[in-house]
């Protein structure tokens, strides 16, 4: 099969490449359309439970999560320059096309009783702008006279108050969405400017917008950090510029592909798929580097250019098929998550890893093999030089203090062992967000003055038409308020209950020490004067309750806690919630952005654990049929799990949770770790035909041969993965270094402990079935025909 590949890669070099440049081109085409993701990303199957009632509670009381919060905190707000300037911001933000509704200190409406109409009308509380201080001052005695926007809208003690931006659902999951969000901040921060005063953002309309930004940003940012890295890194080992500039063109390719491939599977960059560009890079240079030592190390010893690129294909490219089906396994393993995001980055990633080692595979031996021959100084690394020097002492390790190697290596398992015990699985809705961040320190803001800005939500079904109205599911809804009030996360709870204590206040013309729930005498007079609820009109009762007064909402906003507290509160409300309303009359759901959250991240964490269960069961079926030999298979695990194990425990430590962000890690660092053992062994099988079966020269011979590699890939694929550290996202930053340290721990490992176990364990582990595959992936030893490969080279390029 390589002897074919051969043939085609460099018999009809030409044409491959115009093949090769047409396709970057169109893939360079779609690549420009591709767009960023503004949607809230779906953690949960359509068909869950918690999906279907959250999706049911947006259908009656719409999205629960359109609301960008501005907070203030001005002492000198109520004089009047500063709440002048404040209304007229008020009034230009509310003219922004995009704006549904805006809600301040200055736009406030209330509910006053009309005799005559028998109803309340709702009106602005400032019916026109104070003229003096003196009307000022009146005007904020009549709104903190309304206790239905304390805790709300604006927080006495702290002079906090707080502006809430409705902003319209189309226009939130479009790219204008960023055009939106910035032109009130535009307009917003000119407040800032005139009166040094800071605005604070925040809101899921607000955070996802800035966090997409910062997708894009850091796109742009790591894949530039990434081609400048390894072009340096490829620099230093192989001192030709005229070589690496190929080897960065080449990887470029892959990138091109990569974003054209986005857009003709019809996916947008996400959180995840945005760093698959400067992973492919790394990913194509470890390609690289396998193929070019081994084309330097060839022409080292016979000096025929041909002969060397021939074997190049036929060996490296063939490891090389394996080394990528295994990483790009690690990858596919999220396609099984049932998550619309990691299925997505899973179908990408899987696929154009494959693409990137064909394109690596096709591009340099023909690329190559129209460069001049390599100079001396391009492989005489390879008698001397600090790599050597490295692999003469790693093999005086390994001849000399194998058991040296094995205890350290028990200590550490018992160590990880250890570590592993301190894990945690948690997470919240912004923790990816760095706590060094403006908009993480906003959110504490809100935090700390409003109890948080995540939406929670309690639907309550009656089961009966205008059940909702009745005076005892009144009751029992206050009874729940007053048992929200106990948890500190929780804010103000906002429904029905409120707008009916806002009626009474109404009704006895506004005074606040009636705020409150009306007894059974005031009850039917006060509810008479409450707005009629037109399902074609929306009213101030649809926010509250469906159009037929059966279903009622409780909206809270909670503080930015973990999952497992999430979790800790609902089921500590859950009976006490069965115990005000009867299962059997009422049905009672917590939902909202937070709770579908804390689902969602459950469901992922188990199917994370599932997909890197079946990625090692995928590698390891690879591995079965390259090299039929349960007894190879158990050896060239242990190297690869041991980086795992090490990895958890150095979270467990640290004290870096398992969620959906980390869990994916240990699937990418084990499709990539086990490379490195791939090409030792499939080395080490090569040199044991040469070496008619003797184990001990084919192990040092082996080490010698792929070390170079193994240290030059580990060496670019630590610094690649390390770039992603400068994330501001969480999830990205512990990528960065957790998936660094688990390859670097992994080139240790295959460099140390694989070769002696293979020492250590001689005939045990080498067997008959070792050299008899089920998969053929390399051809022998014999070069086939290289001769006339050579000779019709010649007689083309003549013709």
């Amino acid at each position: 099969m390589w002897t074919l590949f051969t043939r085609i890669i460099l018999r009809y070099r030409f044409t491959n490449l115009i093949i090769i440049g047409l396709i970057t081109l169109f893939m360079g085409w779609q690549g420009s359309k591709v767009q960023l993701s503004y949607d809230f990303a779906r953690m949960l199957p359509a068909s869950d439970t918690a999906t279907i009632v959250y999706e049911r509670f947006k259908e009656i009381f719409g999205q629960d999560g359109s609301v960008m919060f501005v907070g203030i905190q001005d002492e000198r707000l109520f004089e009047i320059d500063h709440f002048l300037a404040w209304d007229n911001l008020t009034e230009v933000v509310k003219e922004i096309e995009g704006v549904q509704e805006v809600v301040s200190i200055t736009h406030l409406y209330q509910l006053v009783r009309n005799d005559s109409l028998k109803k309340f009308d709702f009106e602005p509380v400032m019916k026109q702008l104070p003229e003096n201080q003196t009307q000022l001052d009146s005007l904020r005695d009549a709104i903190f006279n309304l206790p239905f926007y304390e805790g709300l809208l604006y927080n006495s003690e702290s002079k906090v108050n707080m502006m809430m931006i409705t902003l319209d659902k189309e226009i939130l999951n479009s790219k204008n969405r960023v055009g939106l969000v910035y032109e009130i901040k535009k307009n917003l921060d000119t407040f800032t400017d005139k009166y040094d005063i800071q605005l604070h953002y925040s809101g899921l309309p607000y955070i996802r917008t800035i966090t997409a930004e910062k997708i894009q940003h850091e796109l742009v940012l790591f894949t530039g950090l990434s081609l400048l890295i390894s072009f340096i890194i490829l620099m230093i080992f192989f001192r030709s510029g005229k070589n690496v500039f190929f080897i960065t063109l080449i990887v470029l390719i892959t990138v091109v592909i990569l974003l054209g491939s986005l857009q003709l599977l019809g996916f947008k960059i996400t959180i995840l798929t945005g760093i698959l560009p400067p992973l492919l890079i790394v990913i194509g240079v470890e390609n690289s580097i396998f193929l070019l030592n081994k084309y330097y190390s060839e022409f080292f010893i016979h000096g025929n250019k041909i002969k060397a690129i021939t074997r190049v294909i036929r060996r490296i490219g063939a490891a090389n098929f394996l080394t990528n089906a295994t990483t790009a396994a690690g990858f596919a393993a999220f396609i099984a998550t049932g998550n619309e995001m990691l299925v997505e980055f899973g179908i990408v990633a899987s696929i154009n890893i494959l693409g990137a080692y064909l394109i690596s595979l096709f591009m340099i031996p023909i690329v190559f093999s129209y460069l001049p021959d390599p100079k001396p100084q391009h492989y005489q690394r390879f008698e001397k030089g600090n790599v050597n020097s490295i692999l003469q002492k790693i093999l005086y390790v390994i001849l000399n203090h194998r058991n040296k190697v094995y205890i350290v290596t028990i200590i550490l398992v018992i160590v990880g062992i250890f570590g592993v015990t301190k894990l945690k699985t948690t997470g919240n809705v912004v923790d990816d967000i760095s706590h060094k961040d403006t908009m993480y320190k906003d959110l504490m803001f809100f935090e700390k003055h409003f109890k948080g800005v995540m939406p929670f939500e309690i639907s309550i079904d009656s089961h009966r038409k205008k059940g909702i109205l009745r005076a005892s599911a009144i009751s029992k809804i206050q009874q729940l308020q007053d048992t929200l009030a106990l948890y500190p996360h929780f804010s103000k709870p906002l429904s029905i209950v409120e707008m009916v204590k806002f009626s009474r206040q109404a009704f006895f013309r506004g005074d606040s020490s009636y705020y409150d729930l009306p007894n059974s005498q005031e009850r039917n007079f006060i509810l008479s004067y409450m707005p009629d609820f037109k399902s074609d009109k929306r009213t101030i009762l649809n926010s509250f309750v469906d159009s037929s007064m059966q279903i009622a909402r409780i909206s809270v906003q909670l503080a930015n806690v973990s999952t497992r507290q999430i979790d800790s509160i609902q089921q500590d409300l859950a009976p006490k919630i069965d115990s005000i309303f009867p299962p059997a009359e009422y049905t009672v759901s917590t939902t909202g952005t937070s709770v579908v959250f804390l689902k969602g991240t459950n469901y992922l964490v188990r199917n994370l654990i599932s997909s890197l269960l079946l990625a090692l069961f995928i590698i390891a079926l690879l591995m079965a049929l390259t090299f039929s030999s349960f007894k190879m298979i158990v050896i060239s695990m242990i190297p690869n799990l041991i980086p795992q194990l090490l990895t958890a425990a150095m979270m467990g430590y640290l004290g870096i949770s398992i969620k959906p962000s980390t869990i994916l890690i240990f699937s990418i660092a084990l499709g990539i770790s086990v490379d490195n053992t791939i090409h030792f062994l499939s080395r080490y099988r090569q040199q044991l035909l040469l070496n008619n079966w003797k184990i001990h020269e084919s192990v040092l011979a082996a080490l010698l041969e792929t070390g170079f590699s193994m240290i030059y890939s580990a060496v670019v694929l630590f610094f690649g993965f390390a770039i992603f550290i400068l994330s501001s996202f969480g999830g990205t930053e512990a990528l960065g270094y957790l998936v660094s340290f688990t390859l670097i721990v992994a080139m240790l490992s295959n460099l140390f402990v694989l070769p002696s176990l293979l020492l250590t364990l001689d005939r045990w582990s080498t067997t008959k079935a070792f050299n008899e595959p089920l998969l053929e992936i390399l051809d022998e030893e014999s070069d086939i025909e290289l001769d006339n490969l050579r000779i019709e080279e010649l007689s083309k390029e003549n013709k």
